[in-house]
């Protein structure tokens, strides 16, 4: 008999025991494994599950909007494990970048703006956080709109230190929605945020 009480609302806290954790791997990223038991859906408990987790950290995106151009800026950089299901290794995306220890994902915000396109907000405002991919990483992204001037935003950035090449991209808002419905745009941070815009871009020229 199924435990209704209990399948509406499993916590970590009284529904998970965490028997070990452990180091596979550590190096620019590390691999972590874990032994578990959680309690099942039919009642009882399971027998001890083993997982590896890929840890790299948590990581923010943003959405450079100019709501009076009605554009968005993109950035272009090589992403090699895109190089597993396609030749179009080099992405258009958000800006993006890791929290580093002591840093608000504000301060990330801010940050990745001026390093990959070279732009400084004149507010950012939090969408949403969510989990990249809870199968296999425990990363979460915190997704930001910031607004800026798009006529600003040109040229090539990057930190030499990181290896980084990064060209940047104008477009109006209806390109970028059409390279997402195209496929040109297939990453899911910039999926999630171009789609969040086309309900919300509104809400955002009206305050100009």
């Amino acid at each position: 008999m199924i435990d209704n009480k209990k399948t509406e609302g499993f916590t970590a806290d009284d529904d998970f025991e965490l028997l070990s954790k452990r180091v596979l791997y550590k190096g620019f990223f590390r691999l972590d494994e874990y032994r578990f038991k959680h309690r099942l859906f039919a009642g009882g408990w399971s027998g001890e599950v083993t997982r590896e987790v890929f840890e790299r950290g948590h990581a923010v995106v943003v959405l450079p909007y100019d709501p009076i151009l009605d554009k968005v800026v993109l950035i272009e950089q090589l992403r090699v494990p895109a190089l597993a299901t396609t030749k179009s290794i080099w992405l258009l995306e958000l800006v993006a970048g890791m929290i580093e220890p002591g840093e608000s994902p504000e301060q990330v915000a801010s940050r990745e703006l001026f390093e990959e396109a070279g732009l400084t907000a004149s507010h950012i405002d939090y969408i949403n956080s969510y989990l990249v991919s809870p199968g296999g990483t425990s990363e979460r992204f915190y997704l930001y709109i910031g607004r800026v001037d798009a006529s600003q935003a040109k040229g090539l950035h990057g930190l030499d230190s990181e290896d980084e090449d990064i060209k940047v991209h104008v477009v109006s808002r209806v390109q970028a929605y059409e390279w997402v419905q195209s496929g040109r745009i297939d990453n899911a941070s910039t999926v999630l945020g171009i789609q969040w815009l086309m309900l919300n871009y509104q809400q955002y020229q009206s305050a100009n």
